[in-house]
């Protein structure tokens, strides 16, 4: 079984100098479905797997975040059980991200971000390790180094955290 794309030396030497990966929540962490109950509640369906995966992450010291732009307490229910600091209701996702990357003192080129849809292009364009899950909106796929092998919610983020693994302990 394949577990990664190809990537060339240069994105495996961006990789190893990450300190912080910041996802999108829908359509990484999820499959993009929303589920609608009678009393207007929602719910999302996510991928188990990603908690072991983000662990390996804070193994290697590396920071994670979540910013999205939708506003639905599943993001922040979610981050909480998956150890995560995440911020909703961002109408500027960039804005955000340069306040996370300046909180933690981290240059923007130690910074990945994990995206699917158009409102991500302006934080893929800002970092130096743009990454996209394999279902992402195809108008955000050509800014993408790297693209996931899983669709979003189905391993894409376990996939990437493996990814880092597998490239840091290669060094």
């Amino acid at each position: 079984m394949k577990l990664f794309n190809s990537i060339d030396k240069k994105t495996k030497d961006i990789i190893k100098n990450i300190e912080l990966v910041v996802f999108d929540f829908d359509g990484v962490f999820t499959d993009n479905r929303v589920f609608v109950f009678e009393d207007g509640s929602e719910a999302v369906s996510c991928y188990r797997g990603d908690g072991i995966g983000l662990k390996k992450l804070r193994d290697m010291n590396i920071h994670i975040k979540i910013i999205s732009s939708e506003v639905n307490p599943v993001i922040l229910k979610r981050s909480i059980k998956l150890n995560i600091e995440a911020i909703h209701g961002v109408n500027d996702k960039k804005v955000a991200l340069i306040r996370m990357i300046d909180k933690l003192n981290i240059d923007k080129g130690n910074v990945a971000f994990v995206g699917n849809d158009i409102n991500d292009l302006s934080c893929m364009e800002f970092v130096s390790l743009p990454m996209a899950v394999n279902d992402s909106h195809p108008d955000v796929l050509p800014y993408a180094l790297y693209r996931t092998i899983n669709n979003g919610g189905h391993g894409a983020v376990r996939e990437i955290c493996d990814l880092f693994e597998n490239v840091n302990s290669s060094v």
